[in-house]
């Protein structure tokens, strides 16, 4: 990258070291391209890039007036693995509440080991960075509440997941379709067709929000699209789009190893469009009843409801002869609930509030490829 200088920095770093790091960098002018954290105390190894490269003599200065040695970057410095990681994910780096957050982790009585950027540097379309991290919060429920706020607060995405073995082998990928892969709820476009959007539109984000059960509110969207015609398909088959970040991520799963599947309540006369463009292994999804080029309203079992995709995912895990530890599930509405619990990895996607707070692990600021950090691979790592 142009104008960008490397300095390592150790030292002691302060207690609020983070927090007087970035208010060093905003003083002179600097902007952060990348950071990596290694040790504490007296033995703390700071890796930076920076930008422009004009700002490298007033910010060593600043460094040095911290109590820290600075030299040029020789090479980045190594990170150890450790119990826990926390990803701080957004549209660049600058943009990340790196310093509350570990302020926030200071309160709970855990302890910033090493920092790693996973962006490459001067990102502003995707950005991140993994912090290696060790102990347990004192109240966990409040830490994770806090890093809910934090998110919403800043605009970024906070994943907290143990650093295992797991982590580093999973192998199953299960997605929902509309609102996830795809930027439609499709039955809702087939109700607008229909001419009962705003009924049918209503309907859905109440079963979305989980105020109602998703079977019954299925049967009953179902219902008020008989008659609609077969033609109406293959139109919003056409103008369907894929999610940002879709097709980066299942080009990289794939590379990975990994076998996906679509668990969805939609309909598979769509889901197989999907499948094809993305390259997806299975498609779950429910049939669309078509009689003399008509459709019926009759929803047909098996309807892939919440415990209908729980099931699918354990099916598919031991298919693969894969431990439920080593999957991934990621969905958006309150009907994904149950296998974002049952996977080893669940991820709400820009997801209703109840979904978000339920889920373990969410991505609402950045594109389906947010995954990827989650999982610790590094943008210099991919294709694209």
């Amino acid at each position: 990258m142009q104008d960008v200088i490397g300095l390592q920095a150790m030292g002691r770093l302060p207690a609020d070291g983070l927090a007087a790091l970035q208010q060093t960098l905003a003083a002179v002018g600097a902007r952060l391209e990348a950071l990596q954290q290694r040790g504490l105390g007296a033995e703390t190894s700071l890796t930076l890039l920076v930008s422009p490269a004009a700002a490298g003599e007033p910010l060593a200065a600043a460094l040095q007036a911290l109590g820290l040695q600075v030299a040029p970057l020789v090479q980045p410095a190594a990170e150890p693995g450790q119990s826990h990681v926390l990803t701080l994910m957004g549209r660049c780096l600058a943009d990340l509440p790196l310093a509350p957050v570990a302020e926030l982790c200071a309160q709970q009585g855990l302890t910033i080991q090493a920092v790693r950027t996973l962006s490459e540097p001067g990102a502003t379309e995707r950005a991140a960075l993994e912090l290696s991290v060790t102990g347990e919060p004192r109240d966990a429920e409040a830490f994770r509440a806090a890093l809910l706020a934090l998110a919403q607060e800043g605009r970024a995405d906070l994943g907290w997941q143990p650093d295992d073995l797991q982590r580093q082998h999973r192998r199953l990928a299960v997605f929902d379709m509309d609102s996830t892969l795809i930027q439609a709820e499709v039955i809702d476009e087939l109700a607008k067709a229909a001419g009962i959007g705003e009924r049918v539109a209503a309907i859905t984000e109440r079963a979305m929000r989980g105020e109602i059960d998703f079977r019954a509110s299925f049967t009953e969207r179902m219902a008020l699209l008989q008659g609609l015609s077969e033609e109406v398909l293959a139109d919003i088959g056409a103008q369907l789009r894929l999610t940002e970040g879709a097709e980066r991520l299942f080009a990289e799963l794939k590379r990975l190893g990994y076998k996906t599947a679509i668990l969805s309540g939609g309909f598979t006369y769509f889901a197989r469009q999907v499948q094809a463009r993305l390259g997806i292994d299975y498609v779950y999804a429910n049939e669309l009843e078509i009689v003399e080029g008509k459709v019926t309203g009759r929803a047909v079992e098996p309807i892939v409801d919440a415990q209908r995709k729980a099931d699918l995912l354990r099916e598919l895990a031991s298919r693969e002869g894969l431990e439920l530890d080593q999957t991934i599930a990621v969905g958006d509405g309150a009907n994904d609930l149950p296998m974002l619990a049952l996977a080893g990895l669940g991820v709400a996607f820009r997801a209703k509030p109840l979904v978000r707070q339920s889920a373990r692990q969410s991505v609402s600021v950045l594109g389906l490829d947010g995954v990827l950090y989650l999982l610790g691979v590094e943008d210099r790592h991919t294709r694209g």
